[in-house]
């Protein structure tokens, strides 16, 4: 178990140290990279499909990422999510586009989306960025 918060911290050092206001989707029970983020004040939310997950220090918001609350995105220079499903990928990719922030992904094993974006070596993690925002 201590390899995998090993890797979630390594992937919230990254974002910690290049962005701003990030979001994570589909936090679920593995709050660990959203902490980092959020102790360099980089985290503006997390959300999840499943209504009252609660973390403590953290805002976590109940939202459908096929049916986004697009509120909850505005603003954000980074959306993120830690081994999403690869069906979530798409919509993931397209939430990026309308709010124009940067999409990391990382992926469970080998599992990635089509050509799997530009990918970004962060030490013990390989990052997917499937999205880059625009100037």
């Amino acid at each position: 178990m201590s390899h995998y918060k090993r890797i979630e911290r390594s992937i919230g050092e990254y974002i910690a140290a290049r962005y701003r206001r990030a979001v994570e989707v589909g936090v679920g029970n593995n709050p660990d990279a959203a902490r980092v983020i959020a102790a360099a004040g980089a985290l503006a939310l997390c959300t999840d499909i499943r209504p009252g997950i609660r973390h403590e220090g953290l805002t976590v918001a109940a939202d459908d990422i096929f049916e986004p609350d697009l509120r909850l995105y505005e603003g954000a220079d980074l959306i993120y999510a830690v081994r999403p499903g690869v069906e979530m990928v798409p919509p993931l990719i397209a939430l990026a586009e309308r709010v124009n922030c940067d999409l990391l992904v990382y992926h469970l094993g080998c599992e990635i989306y089509e050509d799997g974006g530009e990918v970004l070596d962060c030490g013990p993690v390989l990052l997917h960025r499937y999205h880059r925002r625009s100037p």
